[in-house]
């Protein structure tokens, strides 16, 4: 018994990769080609520290400001949050929004 609650703690804690999540590497690579970065972080995590040249738009706004922001639906996004739970759910909205190339940074800031 014990076992299994140390093993859905251990799932809910550290997620395996997904489909269209990305390496390090592979933002770099995503950047250098002109992919827009955006962090869902808060407003105030973004001040903290982000990633070179990405945006700030909360997860909670993305849905009233994704259609202002990004007027390309075929370009490349990469998002990411603290540790890939809020960008995985804003790539999945953006999905739904009819974005097309929208990929999630693994593990999120905690890599950078």
């Amino acid at each position: 018994m014990i076992r299994k609650i140390k093993n859905m703690i251990k799932n809910k804690l550290y997620r395996e990769m997904e489909e269209k999540d990305i390496t390090l590497e592979e933002l770099k690579q995503l950047q250098n080609e002109g992919a827009t970065i955006i962090d869902v972080r808060s407003p105030q995590e973004y001040q903290e520290g982000h990633i070179d040249g990405a945006i700030s738009i909360p997860e909670y706004e993305l849905k009233k400001k994704a259609g202002n922001v990004l007027k390309n639906k075929e370009a490349p996004i990469v998002v990411y949050c603290s540790s890939g739970g809020r960008s995985k759910k804003a790539q999945k909205l953006l999905r739904k929004l009819e974005y097309q190339n929208v990929y999630n940074l693994y593990n999120g800031y905690t890599n950078y």
